[in-house]
C-alpha cells in the first residue's frame, strides 16, 4: 500500500505541473489572440513546464503537500495548492483593456475546466465500452484500486480521476478574489478607483494567510459538491 501511495503521489505531482502549464499557456495564448504578444515573445505559449515553473509554487510546496503524508508530515490539511510563474501581459496592447484583461484572466480557469471535461470523457468511454469498466471507474473515483485489472487500464483511470480532482481544485482556487490569484484581477476591474488603491496594497503575506485559512475553507465547500456531481454523472452512465 505504501508503494501504491507513492505511485499516486507521483501521478498527482506530474498532473499538477501539467495542469499549471496548461493554465498559464491558456493565459498567454488568449493574450496573444487579443493583441498582446508579450508572453508569446517570452515563449510562454507552450505546454513545456520549463517556461512556467515557479520553484516554490510549482515544485516545493506541492512536493511537501503531496509527499509529506508518506513521511508522517501533513500541510494545509492535505489540500493540493500550487501556482506557476505569472504570465506577463501589457494591458495597453489590448483594444478594450478591461474586457480583454478579463478574457485573458478567465482563459486559465476555463482551461482547467476543459481538462476536467477531457478526463471525464475518457472515464465515460471506459465505463461504457470496457467490460467491467463502470465498476472500475466508480471504485477508483471513490479512492479504491480494483484487483485483477490490467495495470495500463487502472493507471489510465487513476490518472483521469486525479486530473478531475486537481483541475477542479485549480479552477476554484484561481477564482478566489485574493491577490495575486486570477479572481483578484476580475474583482479589481469592477472596483471603484479608491477601492482599487486599497486592494493593491494588500501585502503578500496577508494574501498567503487568506489563501490558506479562508481560501481553504471556501475550497472545501466548493470542491466536495463538485466531485459528488461528477460521481453522480459517472454513476448514472
Amino acid at each position: 500500500m505504501q508503494s501504491a501511495g507513492f505511485v499516486i503521489a507521483v501521478f498527482e505531482f506530474v498532473l499538477l505541473i501539467f495542469s499549471l502549464s496548461v493554465h498559464e499557456c491558456a493565459h498567454a495564448w488568449m493574450a496573444s489572440r487579443l493583441g498582446d504578444q508579450t508572453a508569446r515573445l517570452q515563449g510562454r505559449v507552450t505546454l513545456n513546464p520549463m517556461y512556467h515553473v515557479d520553484p516554490i509554487g510549482t515544485l516545493l510546496f506541492p512536493a511537501i503537500i503531496i509527499f509529506g503524508p508518506l513521511f508522517g508530515m501533513s500541510m494545509f490539511g492535505g489540500m493540493l495548492i500550487g501556482w506557476a510563474k505569472p504570465t506577463p501581459i501589457i494591458s495597453r496592447n489590448f483594444r478594450k483593456i478591461i474586457r480583454d484583461e478579463n478574457l485573458v484572466t478567465l482563459a486559465g480557469p476555463v482551461s482547467n475546466l476543459l481538462l476536467v471535461l477531457a478526463a471525464f470523457s475518457v472515464l465515460a468511454v471506459i465505463a461504457l465500452a470496457v467490460p467491467g469498466g463502470h465498476d472500475i471507474v466508480l471504485a477508483t473515483f471513490t479512492g479504491g484500486l480494483s484487483l485483477g485489472v490490467p495495470s495500463g487500464l487502472q493507471a489510465l483511470v487513476l490518472l483521469c480521476t486525479l486530473a478531475i480532482l486537481i483541475n477542479i481544485s485549480l479552477f476554484f482556487f484561481n477564482l478566489l478574489p485574493i491577490p495575486p490569484l486570477d479572481g483578484s484581477h476580475i474583482v479589481r476591474n469592477i472596483l471603484p478607483y479608491n477601492a482599487v488603491q486599497v486592494y493593491d496594497r494588500v501585502p503578500i503575506w496577508a494574501s498567503y494567510l487568506l489563501m490558506i485559512f479562508v481560501g481553504g475553507s471556501i475550497l472545501r465547500m466548493l470542491i466536495g459538491p463538485s466531485l459528488r456531481l461528477v460521481y453522480s454523472a459517472l454513476f448514472h452512465l
